[in-house]
């Protein structure tokens, strides 16, 4: 890539197909699909509210998590440069300082809809974008601690986009009751993004990333995964119980059984057996979001 386009951004601005790279399309599912939680556990009617439930959606996933992953791309755009090269940012198809003027818009855009969705709304999205910059940029630069790290991307994925979706719905506070849920899976989600570390101990060690895989040894960091989603999800069970959510509680811990009896095979080969364990024991986690979402909303009678 030429330097001096870089340091003075003043190549073109990049093709629509290449801003959209950027972005990341694959990575918007899980905070939709959290967003989408947090409508049905308001327990609000969405009938005559689609286009309201629509523009949630777009905050959630294209807006808010579309423009973490530009902010990400731009301050790893050196290190991607040696371990991913066809990367939009270090193959030059976003090229300048395109990137950041992408994160920049799409902050913006993203306060913009936000605040158009009501203050609670706006609040949310103004943390989660704000932990967005903190996870990547300097001085903070949180994705180095395995600790730090994965707490940041489980908040906002879960956490942040299940309040907005509440919040939208209710125009008001979510219960106590759906904001101790939606935080037990936030929580609970700081085991899957650890499962993201393993496909990468020795670039994450070689960069000075200090993953839980590189700090505590695979084995260790594969263990503390499955107890953290594990652990989460028996007290949402116990929660559930407690409030008299029989069935959604009997759902939960069905899923739950599901993914303590794959997680065996996880821990025996963890850098080889994650992605298999997110097409399947994730999948258990988020449909267990969903079944809980339900019964708060008043779905399950």
């Amino acid at each position: 890539m030429n330097r001096s386009a870089l340091s003075l951004g003043t190549s073109p601005p990049p093709a629509a197909r290449d801003a959209l790279a950027l972005l990341k399309p694959i990575t918007w599912f899980p905070p939709m699909w959290a967003f989408a939680v947090g409508v049905v556990s308001s327990g609000a009617a969405i009938d005559g509210r689609w286009l309201l439930v629509g523009l949630g959606v777009l905050l959630a996933g294209p807006m808010v998590c579309g423009t973490s992953q530009a902010v990400n791309d731009w301050f790893d755009r050196h290190v991607d440069a040696i371990n991913e090269p066809h990367r939009p940012i270090p193959s030059g198809r976003v090229a300048g300082r395109w990137g950041l003027y992408i994160a920049i818009i799409g902050t913006l855009l993203s306060l913009l809809l936000a605040a158009a969705l009501g203050p609670l709304v706006l609040a949310a999205a103004a943390i989660g974008l704000a932990l967005a910059w903190a996870y990547s940029a300097p001085p903070f630069r949180l994705k180095v601690s395995g600790w730090w790290g994965p707490a940041v991307v489980g908040l906002t994925y879960e956490g942040l986009s299940w309040f907005t979706g509440a919040a939208v719905m209710l125009g008001a506070m979510p219960s106590m009751q759906v904001l101790a849920i939606l935080l037990l899976y936030s929580i609970g989600a700081h085991g899957i993004m650890t499962l993201n570390d393993f496909k990468a101990v020795e670039g994450d060690r070689a960069t000075g990333l200090r993953s839980l895989p590189v700090t505590m040894g695979v084995r260790n960091a594969s263990l503390l995964a499955c107890a953290v989603m594990g652990g989460a999800q028996i007290l949402v069970v116990a929660l559930l119980l407690m409030w008299g959510q029989l069935l959604c509680a009997a759902i939960v811990a069905l899923l739950l059984a599901g993914q303590v009896a794959l997680m065996p095979r996880l821990v025996r080969d963890p850098a080889k057996h994650a992605p298999w364990y997110g097409a399947t024991g994730v999948t258990l986690y988020v449909f267990g979001m969903l079944a809980a979402g339900l019964g708060l909303g008043g779905y399950f009678g």
